[in-house]
């Protein structure tokens, strides 16, 4: 765990190896009528994972000093929010949060998004290639923001890269699973 993590500047980093969930990644997803709609994942990190925390908790620490000096009058305001969050008391009655911390990155601009593949890796064209459930590494920037009187830091999304397979969080079966013991061919043969 950690082992991807890297400190790129001082407020953006790469961590991982984390999951992915709500991977909205190949096309924008909008929130209502009005927007354009943005790029999305929900990142989810192992509580023992103590290297990518720290990493997390410095960048936010260093958007929080921008945002003193760029965006919130000389100081950092007493309930700045913060994006990383306790999926043991947020997310209690979903098993996939249990034992994470977890945060939502988001983008106008769609992320890069790779498959690493043995010693190579490749851009990951579809959702059989990226999806919520697998594991990986990602670029993130985290920013101090204000709007409507709130002020936090929010995290940016850059670039993904899946490292591993893991079990879809989507729910439902895949064909396979559902026709695979049918055999070959076709039923019009």
């Amino acid at each position: 765990m950690g082992k991807y993590t890297k400190k790129i500047t001082e407020t953006n980093i790469r961590i991982g190896e984390v999951r992915f969930s709500y991977a909205n990644v190949f096309a924008p997803r909008k929130s209502d009528d009005s927007s354009d709609g943005k790029y999305s994942v929900c990142i989810l990190i192992p509580k023992n994972d103590k290297a990518t925390i720290t990493a997390i908790e410095e960048a936010v620490n260093a958007a929080k000093q921008k945002g003193k000096t760029e965006k919130w009058g000389g100081k950092i305001p007493a309930n700045v929010r913060t994006p990383l969050r306790d999926g043991d008391i947020e997310k209690e009655d979903d098993p996939t949060f249990e034992g994470c911390y977890f945060f939502n990155a988001s983008c106008k601009s769609k992320p890069g998004v790779r498959v690493l593949d043995g010693g190579t890796n490749y851009e990951a064209m579809d959702s059989d290639d990226f999806y919520s459930g697998c594991y990986g590494a990602v670029t993130i920037n985290f920013f101090p923001y204000e709007n409507s009187g709130n002020k936090g830091v929010a995290a940016g999304l850059n670039n993904l890269i899946k490292t591993r397979d893991g079990e879809r969080l989507s729910g439902g079966r895949t064909a396979d699973e559902d026709f695979g013991d049918m055999g070959g061919g076709s039923v019009l043969d």
